[in-house]
């Protein structure tokens, strides 16, 4: 933080201390009031200054006008151990202020945003679980002592298993040994106790277990009183050796006489025995459940020949398939074995398999032994051991109840406490060690280990339920549950239960991994035992009541941590702790200011020096979004990579599309990519590479399997890379979480609809537990490492680079960023490291590989940029994403542009679930459509029907996808127009079209059409060499961008007339206006506009119209709207209102009002009337002023009738009318001129275009027929800008006529008279300048 910041404290003790060094440490100025406390001296040594008053001691501080409270604390777990742990809470404006100061202050903060008091309450609901937590272990130690166990027997295998907590493992000690322990104060502890109480009734919470709890401290209070014979029990209850006598006295049991017993060390025990154990040929084995079928299925693994029952034929089926034996009774099951196991679910399926119907006991040979491993009362244990034995076959009983889950059972990894004869145990050691990591043989006889399994089965019930209670309490208490999970799991409340149920109810996931109803059978034995020993279990039997409720109302049979459903149906609360959805602005500025300098120039030229290609493995083509003037491969020759490396580019893609494909392919299509990097790499002199595997930045694809692969053939990475940031998608990591931005709200990725991808889905917005996640446990969350954004922006490049390189190899690290300023500082370090000889795979988004080369974003990439300009054929859209996000774009493009835009719908339904004539017809209706449409310059849609359709599975998903996205690429193949651009939108969808449906072999990445959407140039081996190709990810764009970037790349429409005058005007040229007649007049104005290159009007006179009516008009706008260069429809001489009125409806761009033969009033009222109804319609409009002679179209005007323009006339004219363009009439005429040449007045020329300039319309001259190039020329300088032409073009058609007399078929006589026109209107606009000038 920046020197010169102050923070104050009133008061000073061993806490506070530590807060203020850790300021002191970080730069900040502290300051303290305290009176006469000894640790003034130890502040003023660190460099603090001491105030006189609390007043003194709160000026100039840092943020004095807002409140946060805040509960500081030691961590307890291993990962923070003994580090300082900060809950903070307040509105979010004080957090976000508070936040520096508070993260200088520990290791670990949580922020709680809402009223002030989260931290007390937090600590009210710790508390609460270390009050049930203490008395529950003092019930669980007193249980297996009055059983025969001794204490520290017990101890040392529950602080290992799953009945453990952090009361038990370090408080339980210190009460055994008789030690002083300040967490034991009773007092302190029942008040506080009450304190919780308290609170809970004020809101109207009930909390069951904390109610015995403290019942039963104040119980122990009272016999301290008669213990010591004081009255005041707070001066005589420091003493564990008092409290021990307590716990004797409530609970009956003679726990000093058990501790100082002697003991023995069970591991060791198990460690003899199994190295004298019997060989074992056969087993049998019965109950194939879940625990069960892994046990059976490892021992087959281990070479052991296993024989197996279950009522359930599937699982039979299966542990066939898996290479056992399987018997279709308990008794044929049993036959010839060395031992039986029974793994069964409670004690009546233990006896009707052993002695029913076809009991295995009937069937077993003499001398073999039975290994009980189902979870059953010790008195139930030690009777079938008596049964047993006095069978004549003198068979041998194991007790061995198991813990540690499905899947230790199928790794053979398992947690054994075993209890029985030292016979029973040497004959089956061999067959309890292939099954379990951990061997505990309990002294005693049959039932010894059954008890340490009850007592390990109280604690557990106690703590899942304890989990339920606390959760439930802190959700009707305002708290967001998942960070007061976190909270908790670093507390002194935390046990294994808490940490592995948990998360369960906060999910409210209640999959059933352990049964509900297996506590109410387990704490049903415990309670049992517990009056069979005289104990009472006032905590457990409680716990054994919760569960039971939880039967009766149905949940039996879902996951154990459904317990908490008693507590939400009891308060109405809801435990659910989804991750909030947090203000993006609020949470951005709240981070600490980003590293000063930007590292972009470091990343060049450290990019430069190191010599590293980056190769970018793609899942699908939209990884892109970033990089511009990179090239992107789809195919991975060797040859090609030899290439490309030759080319020694700091960057360069390969499309892999691998999202498309099942794991199992896509890792081996990983593989072998990175077989061919390898092997081209070394072909090439000096070639050294980094791998990116470039996935979807909403966490969607093959991890890890793709990492997995690569690892395989590159060998170990120091580091695996994950950062899914991606700030133009606006994705973000921060505090490992990972968001998704939804207009101005952060969205838990967790929370999103990518997250419930049929193929792809996931849970965990926490990158951390992403990956374990992801992994299934092989890489837990607590050993993945993390980059902070505190890292970045306080540390820079420097202190990334150290961080990865004592990172433990093999390690997994995520990357927190929210800005690119972030991504730049990780990627100058993680290069700093590579220099050093660390070696990293990279999974991230998009940002990631342009900072990580050094690419700075350019503009979005408009048409005109890649010579994209007026091409004729329409664009082509291909939507086959689902996402929702793609719907709404698709909608909304809809709604924009639906009037113009052509739409194809493909059945889903017919393409992929009918029958293959059905797909087929549906496939080249599609196709020939789309032709059509493109040829006739409309942009074309096609898209999948909107309905989503899913498999059961998501291999089966993947295949309806595929088979969804194959006729996508099938349509595509078979249209044949070109179109002018192309979009796909979707991974999948991009990524198919490119390589399969167009047959491209590389594109150049040419930039960006939007943000985050990539715009590629075709190779020039595809079917459409350099066609802009867009692709559009599903997930990216707020609901217009897909509009957009259309409305961007669409045909760009016709100009209209007043454009076609203004560009003219701009680059000092004259556009021509060519009468025409007939569909050969027609053509033959475009064909030479296109050929040319020049803009145009086609011009239909009164007389024409008369003839060729509304066709004619219609003919004229169709081939205007074809054309490839701007071509306008102008009406002519309009003389006639009511002829005007109907021309105004007809589609023109332009008219000419000609009043010219009125007198001059008229004239102005005759055009301002007209004039003001086409400029409604957006119309350019043309006058006259004066009158030109001669004949057109059979309208003549006599040379007397003949005017000049007025000048003076003139500026009144345009003034009242408001008209664009003027027709002068300066000495032209219509037709012919006269043998002497046309006598232009040219200096009232130059006087009108002077006008017509300030005034700002456009200068017509009519007659343009018989004009010298060099009168031409002298006009356009002056100003003119559209000539009209019409004489020569009619005598040309006129003589095409009259020389045709041996073209006997009309086809050739009309093709002659367009040659004909055509040449002469391309002389006209290379005279007039307009050719080489259409835009």
């Amino acid at each position: 933080m920046a020197s010169g910041s102050v923070v104050g404290f009133v008061g000073l003790d061993d806490i506070s201390l530590e807060l203020a060094t850790s300021l002191l440490h970080s730069g900040y100025s502290v300051q303290a009031f305290e009176a006469g406390s000894p640790l003034v001296d130890k502040f003023l040594k660190l460099g603090g200054k001491v105030c006189a008053n609390a007043t003194e001691a709160t000026k100039d501080c840092y943020g004095t006008n807002f409140v946060v409270d805040i509960y500081v604390s030691k961590a307890v777990s291993e990962v923070l151990n003994d580090k300082t742990m900060i809950i903070s809470s307040g509105s979010l404006e004080s957090i976000a202020r508070a936040q520096p100061i508070l993260s200088a202050m520990c290791s670990k903060l949580y922020n709680f945003e809402g009223e002030v008091g989260a931290g007390s309450k937090a600590k009210m609901v710790i508390e609460l679980l270390e009050g049930i937590h203490s008395v529950a272990s003092v019930e669980a130690i007193c249980l297996g002592a009055q059983a025969g166990i001794h204490p520290w027997i017990l101890y040392d295998i529950i602080s290992n298993a799953a009945g453990n907590s952090w009361v038990f493992k370090n408080s339980l000690p210190q009460l055994l040994r008789g030690n002083q322990t300040k967490h034991l104060f009773l007092n302190l502890f029942i008040q506080n106790l009450g304190n919780v109480l308290d609170m809970a009734k004020s809101h109207k919470f009930a909390v069951p277990l904390l109610t015995v709890a403290h019942q039963q401290l104040i119980a122990g209070i009272l016999l301290c009183i008669s213990f010591t014979g004081s009255s005041h029990p707070q001066q005589q209850t420091d003493d564990d050796s008092t409290l021990l006598k307590v716990w004797e006295s409530l609970l009956g049991v003679n726990l000093a006489d058990a501790v100082n017993s002697k003991s023995y060390n069970p591991e060791e025990l198990a460690s003899q025995i199994t190295s004298q154990s019997d060989t074992v040929k056969r087993i049998g084995f019965i109950g194939l459940g879940a625990m069960g079928f892994g046990m059976a299925t490892h021992l087959l693994k281990s070479n052991f020949c296993v024989n197996g029952y279950d009522v359930y034929p599937p699982s039979l089926s299966r542990f066939a398939d898996a290479g056992g034996l399987t018997g279709s009774t308990p008794a044929e099951a049993s036959q010839d074995v060395d031992v039986l196991i029974v793994m069964v679910t409670n004690e009546l399926q233990a006896e009707s398999v052993l002695y029913g119907d076809q009991g295995a006991v009937s069937a077993l040979p003499s001398g073999a032994s039975v290994i009980l491993s189902s979870t059953v009362s010790p008195s139930f244990v030690s009777q079938l051991e008596k049964r047993l034995q006095s069978d004549p076959k003198k068979l041998k009983l194991v007790d061995s109840p198991v813990s540690g889950g499905v899947k230790r059972a199928a790794d053979g990894t398992l947690t054994i406490m075993a209890s029985g004869t030292d016979e029973a145990l040497k004959h089956t050691g061999s067959v309890l060690a292939a099954m379990s990591e951990k061997l505990y043989i309990i002294r005693g006889s049959c039932g010894a280990a059954s008890v340490v399994k009850m007592v390990n089965q109280l604690l557990a019930g106690v703590h899942i339920a304890s989990a339920a209670e606390a959760l439930a309490f802190g959700a009707r208490l305002g708290l967001n549950t998942r960070l007061l999970f976190d909270v908790i799991a670093h507390s002194g409340g935390t046990s294994w239960m808490f940490e592995n149920r948990g998360p369960h109810m906060i999910e409210s996931d209640y999959t059933p991994l352990s049964a509900l109803d297996i506590f109410v059978k387990d704490l049903g034995i415990v309670s049992r035992e517990g009056s069979s020993c005289r104990v009472p279990l006032h905590i457990a039997n409680i716990a054994h009541q919760l569960f039971l409720s939880g039967s009766s109302a149905g949940w039996g049979r879902l996951d154990d941590a459904a317990v908490v459903k008693v507590y939400e149906t009891l308060s109405g609360v809801k435990v659910e702790g989804k991750l909030p959805v947090l203000n993006k602005e609020s949470v951005l500025q709240s981070l600490p200011p980003e590293w000063p300098a930007d590292p972009i120039n470091e990343i060049r030229t450290l990019t430069d020096n190191s010599l590293k290609t980056l190769i970018v493995l793609d899942d699908d083509p939209t990884g892109t979004q970033t990089v511009h003037d990179v090239e992107v491969l789809t195919e991975w020759s060797i040859e090609s990579l030899i290439e490309e490396f030759k080319k020694r580019p700091k960057c360069f893609f390969i499309l892999t599309n691998s999202r498309a494909l099942t794991s199992e392919k896509a890792s081996a299509l990983i593989a072998d990519i990175c077989r061919n990097i390898d092997s081209a790499a070394k072909s090439v002199e000096k070639a050294d590479y980094t791998v990116v595997l470039r996935g979807d930045s909403t966490l969607r694809g093959h991890f890890p399997e793709e990492a997995d692969a690569a690892v395989s053939v590159l060998g170990e990475m120091d580091a695996w890379i994950i950062c899914p940031f991606f700030l133009q998608g606006g994705r973000y990591t921060i505090g490992d979480i990972h968001y998704v931005a939804d207009s101005d709200r952060l969205v838990p990725a967790g929370e999103t609809e990518f997250a419930k991808d049929a193929a792809f889905g996931y849970k965990s917005s926490n990158l951390r537990e992403w990956v374990e996640e992801k992994t299934k446990g092989h890489r837990p969350a607590s050993s993945v490492s993390s980059i902070s954004i505190q890292l970045l922006r306080k540390g820079g490049p420097d202190a990334v680079c150290e961080h990865l390189c004592n990172l433990q190899k093999g390690s997994t690290c995520i990357v927190n960023a929210a800005s690119e300023r972030d991504m730049a500082v990780f990627a100058a370090g993680m290069i700093q490291a590579e220099l050093k000889g660390k070696n990293f795979l990279c999974r991230t988004a998009a940002s990631f590989v342009s900072t990580r080369v050094g690419i700075v974003q350019k503009s979005p990439i408009l048409p005109i940029d890649i010579g994209v300009k007026r091409e004729r054929n329409g664009g082509l859209i291909v939507v086959g994403s689902y996402v929702p996000k793609t719907t709404k774009q698709v909608e909304e493009l809809k709604l924009q542009y639906g009037h113009v835009l052509k739409t194809i719908e493909i059945s889903v339904n017919k393409v992929a679930m009918e029958s293959l004539e059905r797909r087929e017809e549906e496939i080249n209706r599609a196709a020939e459509m789309a032709d059509v449409y493109l040829r006739n310059n409309k942009d074309t849609l096609i898209m999948t029907s909107r309905e989503l359709i899913t498999g059961k599975t998501p291999s089966e998903s993947l295949e309806i996808n595929f088979k969804v996205s194959s006729a996508l690429v099938e349509i595509v193949r078979r249209i044949t127009t070109r179109p002018r651009y192309i979009l796909a939108k979707g991974g999948i969808t991009s990524s198919d079209l490119a390589t399969k449906a167009l047959e491209a072999k590389r594109a150049k990445i040419v930039g960006q059409a939007l943000a985050g959407i990539p715009l590629w140039q075709l190779g020039p081996e595809s079917r459409h060499p350099e066609v802009p190709y867009i692709v559009f990810p599903g997930n990216v764009g707020e609901s217009q961008a897909l509009a957009e970037v259309v409305k961007s790349w669409a045909h760009p429409g016709r100009l209209s007339t007043k454009e076609i005058l203004q560009e003219a005007e701009k680059r000092r040229y004259a556009v021509g206006a060519f009468n025409v007649y007939n569909l050969e007049g027609v053509e033959a104005v475009i064909a030479a506009a296109e050929e040319e290159n020049s803009p145009a009007i086609l011009q239909i006179h009164p007389s024409a119209l008369k003839e060729g009516g509304v066709p004619l008009v219609a003919c004229c706008i169709s081939a205007a709207e074809q054309a490839s260069v701007p071509i306008t429809v102008h009406f002519d001489h309009g003389n006639s209102k009511q002829e005007l009125l109907e021309v105004l409806e007809m589609g023109f761009d332009s008219l000419m009002v000609d009043g010219s033969h009125l007198p001059f009033k008229d004239n102005v009222t005759y055009t301002k009337y007209i004039s003001s109804l086409a400029h409604s319609k957006k119309m350019l409009v043309e006058a006259e002023l004066g009158r030109l002679s001669g004949t057109e179209d059979d309208l003549t005007v006599e040379d007397y009738e003949a005017k000049l323009t007025d000048i003076n006339q003139a500026q009144e004219f345009i003034d009242s009318t408001a008209i664009d363009a003027l027709a002068v009439c300066i000495g032209n005429v219509h037709g012919k001129y006269p043998p002497s040449g046309p006598n232009l007045r040219l200096d009232l020329l130059k006087d009108l275009c002077g006008l017509c300039s300030k005034k700002g319309v456009h200068v017509v001259l009519h007659g343009a027929s018989g004009l010298s190039k060099e009168i031409i020329e002298e006009c356009i300088k002056l100003g003119v800008r559209k000539f009209n032409v019409n004489t020569e073009v009619r005598k040309a058609y006129m003589d095409a006529l009259n020389s045709s007399p041996n073209k006997k078929d009309l086809i050739h006589v009309m093709a002659s008279a367009k040659e004909s026109m055509k040449a002469v209107i391309a002389e006209k606009m290379r005279l007039f300048g307009s050719a080489g000038k259409a835009c």
